[in-house]
């Protein structure tokens, strides 16, 4: 039996938070009062038809540590870039602003994953670890399908040589050129081509980019600034 799977992104739109946090900002870590926060966690709970208690967040740390839960915890799991459950109407979010929101489902196991993914964690493989953590609850790489969130694009996401180089040694695909025609990444490119190679091929791509869509929250463009919320659950 397939289950209904639910994915949601959020814009800067419809919050309490006060500039430069306007509005709609779900990231409790930025400096936003904790109150506009909490506020606008709930608006978000009740949007989505599941209540502020049924969405689990993470306090991410750019690493490959993924947690698998089963019921809403009451606070956010700590030190942690990827959740699992097989639970549903339980929801998992993922806060960006700029880094790479990747939402995973196997409708047919019954089985979703969130996962931040920035330039450290997907070199390190945190996109890797969700897949096989989505495996030992029974998912099949045939049956994943993945939504890669709003992130920066590769035409505006400028490093250095040397960390291009690094980052496509770890992550092949993700090396570019930038608009301006210096090295660059592009991180949803190199994780599209990391899942293909695990077999998993149906892969979609919001294609807005943080840096250019004023609706989006974006640290490179305007830090210190919100964060945005991607969300994934069963119904």
């Amino acid at each position: 039996m397939t289950v209904r799977v639910r994915r949601v992104t959020t814009t800067r739109a419809g919050g309490v938070s006060k500039p430069p946090f306007d509005t709609f900002n779900l990231g409790d870590h930025v400096g936003d009062d904790p109150a506009a926060v909490a506020a606008n966690r709930e608006r978000l709970g009740k949007a989505i038809g599941l209540g502020a208690d049924s969405v689990v967040w993470m306090n991410q740390v750019h690493g490959d540590r993924v947690v698998r839960v089963d019921e809403p915890g009451g606070s956010a799991v700590e030190e942690t870039d990827g959740l699992v459950t097989t639970t549903p109407r339980l929801a998992l979010a993922v806060v960006t602003a700029d880094c790479v929101p990747v939402l995973l489902a196997d409708a047919r196991a019954g089985v979703v994953a969130a996962v931040h993914a920035g330039r450290v964690g997907a070199q390190k493989g945190v996109v890797v670890r969700a897949v096989e953590a989505m495996y030992d609850a029974g998912a099949h790489a045939e049956d994943i399908s993945v939504l890669l969130g709003p992130s920066v694009s590769g035409r505006n996401y400028e490093v250095p040589a040397a960390m291009a180089a690094e980052v496509e040694a770890a992550l092949p695909g993700s090396r570019t050129r930038t608009s301006r025609g210096t090295p660059g990444l592009d991180l949803r490119a190199g994780i599209a081509r990391q899942l293909k190679g695990l077999g998993i091929t149906a892969i979609d791509a919001d294609p807005r980019c943080t840096v250019d869509d004023a609706n989006l929250f974006s640290h490179r463009r305007d830090a210190p600034t919100g964060r945005l919320a991607s969300v994934v659950w069963m119904e």
